[in-house]
């Protein structure tokens, strides 16, 4: 190589030197303007500069917030707009008549007050509300509602697999389309990474309507790459409704690699159903970008859902809120907030990824020091072994705060549940950690029945037989290693 070329090399390498070095100090100005958390700010300016090229290509594929960007808008879609007009309406009838509520749920009127302006979620009544402790109850209860279906099956989950409960789905769906039911699936690329083409195409060529969220480009990968659809809904002529942490695979039956695989769902009949559909809709509408013409065909409940002067009665009250890049807020991180911020006497929390963001992770501290009694559980062991060293790196400060923390031994606890004082309780697709906060597509529930929420403790009492009790000493004496690495996925949890 002669002497020109050398120079000609050195020229084009400092070339791509200062266009990364340029490219570096936008993204690390517009982090610090638009004024991120510090720690997560903190952490892409050290990939930035640690990993040149490669660190702002990861920036531009997952670091970038577009929430805040507007890159996906609910504006001008019909079925946010009844959702809007309906919470506006309750918004605004509970605070000029606060008697308007029902006797049980004045206690709850600053929580239902702030969901319904931050999320439009509607405070819905409901005739049963079941909780299912296992992913195989709760996916053949699924089942059994699809087979009673008369009109139409909306499905959406974040993960479906070629296996048995997968193929179960996919021939019950395919029979429902024979029999005229208008059968509707949503699934995420992502986590449907592994399903065949040929499995896909048996539910299309049976009529049903398959759309996946948010494809990715391997040769062209796009910067929405990072905002995964974390939903899991199933929703069956409009008046059944499922919402929880379960995906359709069969670890969720058999515990896969694990002892067991423990979760948490809920049935819903009544009001919240509504909800859930418009949910299921709106996700559409941004992969299809059109509306469907009938309405009243998939909300029979809609012109029920009124403000009105409400007494004390045996309804089971809840909202549905959802939460995603689509959203204004991170409506259900700040629901987690002031859920916690209401505890008076317990807060009791399972959560498979632990990785909370500064206001939860003070929010939680500030209680226990104030006299609640905060348990936490989480994994021994995960499937996520970055997330899962992340999450036990929060156990030192968490213990100093008083907040208890259990390990569950017995399998993989997937549940994302908290109940606070026996009182009310949070289910849904959501974990306490920064990638459903700020970047999924998520959906829970928080529901204002001491009966629904007494079953979630009495789970968790029961569940602490299977868990190991973590002590000062020996969360003190434990491995440097572990300590070092718990360390390292800490500076890299607010990335993931």
């Amino acid at each position: 190589m002669g002497e020109g070329s050398t120079i000609l090399w050195q020229y084009i390498a400092m070339g791509f030197y200062m266009i990364n070095l340029i490219l570096v100090i936008y993204a690390s100005l517009e982090m610090i303007f638009r004024k991120s958390e510090p720690i997560k700010t903190v952490s892409w300016i050290i990939v930035l500069i640690a990993l040149p090229y490669v660190g702002i290509i990861l920036y531009l594929l997952v670091g970038q917030n577009f929430r805040k960007k507007k890159i996906y808008s609910r504006k001008g879609v019909k079925d946010e707009r009844i959702r809007r007009n309906i919470s506006s309406e309750q918004g605004h009838l509970y605070m000029t008549k606060p008697e308007s509520l029902p006797g049980q749920l004045h206690e709850y009127k600053k929580l239902i007050l702030q969901n319904l302006k931050s999320s439009h979620s509607i405070l819905a009544r409901n005739d049963e509300i079941d909780v299912f402790f296992s992913g195989k109850e709760a996916l053949e209860a699924m089942l059994e509602s699809i087979s009673n279906a008369k009109d139409h099956v909306h499905l959406q989950s974040y993960i479906i697999e070629n296996d048995n409960i997968g193929n179960r789905y996919k021939d019950m769906l395919i029979k429902k389309a024979s029999e005229g039911v208008l059968v509707r699936l949503i699934y995420d690329d992502v986590g449907c990474w592994s399903l065949p083409n040929s499995f896909l195409k048996e539910l299309e060529e049976a009529g049903i309507e398959v759309l996946r969220f948010s494809p990715v480009n391997i040769i062209l990968p796009q910067s929405k790459i990072n905002y995964r659809n974390h939903r899991k809904i199933l929703v069956v002529d409009g008046a059944v409704g499922y919402i929880g942490g379960v995906n359709i695979a069969d670890r969720y039956c058999d515990g896969g690699y694990f002892e067991e695989w423990r979760d948490t769902h809920i049935r819903i009949r009544g009001e919240s159903v509504f909800s859930l559909q418009a949910s299921f809709l709106l996700d559409r509408y941004f992969i299809k970008n059109h509306h469907l013409r009938s309405r009243k065909r998939y909300y029979p409940e809609i012109q029920a859902i009124k403000p009105q002067v409400m007494k004390t009665d045996s309804h089971i009250y809840a909202q549905v809120i959802s939460s995603g890049p689509d959203s204004d807020w991170a409506s259900i991180m700040q629901m987690y907030f002031t859920a916690i911020t209401e505890a008076r006497e317990s807060i009791k929390i399972v959560s498979p990824y632990f990785t909370p963001g500064e206001s939860i992770l003070n929010a939680l501290k500030i209680a226990a020091l104030a006299g609640v009694d905060v348990k936490l559980m989480i994994p021994e062991k995960t499937d996520s072994k970055i997330t899962g060293w992340s999450s036990k790196s929060y156990i030192t400060e968490l213990m100093e705060a008083g907040i208890k923390v259990y390990l569950f031994e017995h399998g993989f606890n997937h549940s994302k549940v908290v109940s606070i004082d026996r009182r009310f309780c949070i289910i849904g697709s959501a974990n306490m950690d920064n990638r459903s906060m700020e970047y999924n597509f998520e959906i829970s529930a928080i529901i204002y029945d001491r009966r629904i929420a007494g079953k979630i403790e009495d789970r968790f009492n029961d569940d602490i037989g299977r868990c190991r009790f973590i002590t000062k000493g020996e969360w003190k004496n434990r491995p440097w290693q572990d300590k070092a690495i718990e360390s390292i996925a800490r500076l890299v949890s607010p990335l993931l």
